[in-house]
């Protein structure tokens, strides 16, 4: 009687978690405004170039919007940003980490470390890593931003993403790297893309849903 019982519960737990799967959707949830208003000059910084991307791999990303520029500081200093925001909705695609892309771009890990930087004393978890294609090194500072979280993690990604779905029904996320080219001084590189975080953050989040 007592394993009939619990036969009846798993079945019941199962049909349950089943009509969830079938009638759940997630909702598309709209940026504050679009990338195309995002800033061209910033705190000293300004754009000398912009990237558009092929269909071709617009239909493997599939963000719902995204951005990638070149800035260059008071002082000469390059640096990339990449912003790829990823609605939720049936047409948005997930983030892809940068683990498996870069090195598919031909660039190869030297080291990877999770790390935090503090932005006027909010704290953001991000990924430091280098890597290198050829004789080119750059470090990269990157992480995912899902509404008021930031995360270096994948796994904690796709948790947050799963929890603000059963909860919020809404999926949404952004991918936000930066990217510094150098030749030996890593440290220094370091030190101008944390700069740049704590110059452009600010403007990054008046763009993104809270």
């Amino acid at each position: 009687m007592i394993k009939t019982s619990r036969f009846i519960i798993v079945y019941v737990l199962l049909g349950i978690v089943a009509l969830y799967l079938f009638t759940h959707s997630d909702t598309a949830v709209p940026m504050k405004k679009p990338f195309s208003e995002f800033p061209m000059r910033v705190a000293g910084w300004h754009m000398t170039s912009q990237q558009e991307f092929s269909d071709d791999v617009l239909n493997v990303l599939k963000p719902a919007d995204y951005l990638s520029r070149e800035y260059v500081g008071p002082d000469g200093q390059r640096v990339s940003l990449y912003l790829g925001y990823h609605s939720g909705g049936k047409d948005s695609g997930q983030i892809h980490s940068p683990k498996h892309c870069l090195p598919g771009s031909g660039w190869y890990e030297v080291s990877s470390q999770k790390s935090f930087a503090d932005i006027g004393g909010q704290k953001i978890n991000l990924v430091r890593a280098v890597y290198q294609k050829g004789e080119n090194k750059a470090l990269f500072l990157y992480w995912f931003q899902v509404r008021d979280k930031s995360l270096n993690d994948e796994y904690r990604l796709k948790l947050a993403e799963i929890l603000n779905s059963v909860t919020s029904r809404r999926r949404d996320s952004t991918f936000v790297r930066i990217s510094v080219p150098f030749e030996t001084n890593q440290e220094k590189a370091e030190a101008l893309g944390r700069k740049f975080i704590r110059d452009f953050q600010p403007e990054i989040r008046k763009f993104l849903p809270a």
